[in-house]
């Protein structure tokens, strides 16, 4: 699957701030970018630094003034489709070292609070046939609504109010599991089909060893997502960090498919 990228970001910086910018596609085994180009308008300062375990960059800059960016990509996804209900999850005491924090509550899912609810809810389950019966279980009872979060809403608000938008169900997703022992994070994302389009967000979870894609709105599917970067939760990936006023102008997210 080839996915063609298309990004435009427009803001205005009231004064001289600082922005980490994370919007480029990784380069990874399982998805390759066979081309890309990123146009900034003028800055102060710019600099490429490692992005959370090491999956793509993030870019610091210093603006002031008229900001514009494009990114395009094209980005050859070769990931296989694997059946998640025939994996096992991993003992939490044989986790490596760097998958043990994705086990912990964090700002936007307090998994603690979770546990209860999912020893009753899933009793019985265990690995991939839990994660897939908590995928079917957010996609069957929430409504998918733009709008209806904010960047305080936390996965405990959405489990109250049963909808909000893709990063809402990720936070779910990714609670649910950390409340089953199972590692999950965050993952920030582009595929084709989403609506409306834009950045997308999707959960990863840990599972024999390694991490699976899972998306509870069932917009996309593995084979055709690319990850652009992944953290504990959103606030850990967000595409654009600003340290100070950034005026909204304008913003496109453009992700087609085809064949590889």
């Amino acid at each position: 699957m080839r996915l063609n990228i298309d990004v435009s970001l427009e803001y205005h910086m009231p004064r001289p701030t600082d922005l980490l910018l994370q919007i480029e596609a990784a380069d990874m085994p399982d998805q390759s970018v066979a081309d890309a180009d990123i146009d900034i308008s003028e800055t102060e300062h710019f600099a490429r630094i490692a992005a959370e375990d090491g999956i793509g960059d993030r870019i610091w800059l210093r603006v002031k003034g008229h900001f514009t960016c494009r990114y395009t990509a094209q980005v050859v996804v070769d990931r296989p489709t694997l059946d998640l209900g025939t994996l096992n999850a991993v003992s939490p005491h044989l986790l490596p070292g760097d998958v043990v924090h994705y086990m912990m509550p964090s700002r936007y899912c307090p998994s603690d609070e979770f546990q209860n609810f999912v020893a009753s809810e899933f009793e019985g389950l265990s690995g991939g046939a839990l994660v897939l019966a908590m995928r079917d279980w957010i996609a069957d009872r929430f409504e998918y609504v733009p709008g209806a979060s904010n960047a305080q809403t936390t996965a405990l608000d959405s489990f109250v109010q049963r909808q909000g938008i893709c990063r809402d169900y990720a936070h779910v997703m990714i609670t649910l599991a950390r409340a089953a022992a199972i590692p999950a994070r965050f993952a920030s994302v582009y595929a084709p089909g989403v609506e409306p389009p834009d950045f997308h967000a999707v959960a990863e979870v840990y599972l024999d060893g390694t991490w699976h894609l899972v998306d509870p709105t069932g917009m996309a599917t593995p084979s055709d997502i690319a990850r652009i970067g992944v953290g504990a939760d959103a606030a850990g990936v967000s595409f654009m960090t600003s340290y100070g006023p950034a005026m909204f102008r304008n913003q496109s997210v453009s992700v087609s498919a085809t064949s590889a």
